[in-house]
């Protein structure tokens, strides 16, 4: 479903160069739920920008069902991104002039669009708790709550692969069980592959196979 072959990317900082990423190969498997862990700088989320197809890496590969993401149009990139990745980002990063239900819609606006799509946004929301907010704006809700509605976004366009950078970061921990037994569910029910970045050990013991990255590179399974 996802691999990566010697993935490398460097930053200049402070008149150093840092690698993000030292030729990181991994695979993951289609319905595989992954996480990834390790600590701030490691290179975590610069990982899950390399092979969502958002930070273009100094050198290697990332395969997505076969095909050599990087190797695309911007326009075509775009598309399969569109198509088959949901993203949930360290930040909630929602727009604030939308209304959370045309917040959880707004991936679908640059793609072929869903049937009942409004339905499907209600559902949502309704599955991270927040079926009363859907006519509010960002700065009404709580940051836990905007983090629940960027939760919802990423699954509109039912993604075949959910790309998550620490995504219960600001949740309290019921809302935190509930939110990992959804990812679990759609894992399960729709085969839906995960890749999520977290420092919470309670998590990624939850998932399939745990990862730790460390300067850069990524380590065998703990």
């Amino acid at each position: 479903m996802i691999e990566a072959i010697n993935l490398s990317k460097t930053y200049q900082a402070g008149g150093q160069i840092l690698a993000a990423a030292d030729r990181v190969n991994v695979n993951v498997a289609r319905g595989e739920m992954v996480a990834v862990v390790g600590h701030s700088g490691s290179g975590k989320t610069t990982l899950l920008s390399l092979l969502g197809g958002l930070t273009r890496p100094d050198s290697g590969q990332v395969l997505i069902d076969g095909v050599d993401i990087w190797s695309l149009a911007d326009s075509a990139l775009s598309e399969l991104r569109n198509r088959k990745l949901g993203f949930i980002y360290q930040f909630a990063s929602l727009i604030p002039t939308l209304s959370v239900l045309d917040n959880v819609c707004l991936p679908s606006t640059f793609g072929p669009g869903l049937d009942n799509l409004i339905g499907t946004a209600k559902e949502l929301l309704a599955q991270v708790g927040l079926a009363d907010k859907a006519n509010f704006y960002p700065a009404q809700l709580s940051g836990g709550q905007q983090r629940r509605v960027a939760i919802a976004r990423a699954f509109i366009s039912a993604p075949a692969v959910i790309l998550a950078d620490e995504p219960t970061g600001d949740l309290d921990e019921e809302t935190e069980r509930e939110i990992i037994n959804l990812f679990r569910r759609v894992n399960e029910e729709q085969a839906t592959t995960f890749v999520i970045v977290t420092h919470n050990r309670e998590i990624a013991a939850q998932t399939h196979r745990q990862l730790v990255m460390k300067d850069g590179v990524l380590d065998a399974a703990i």
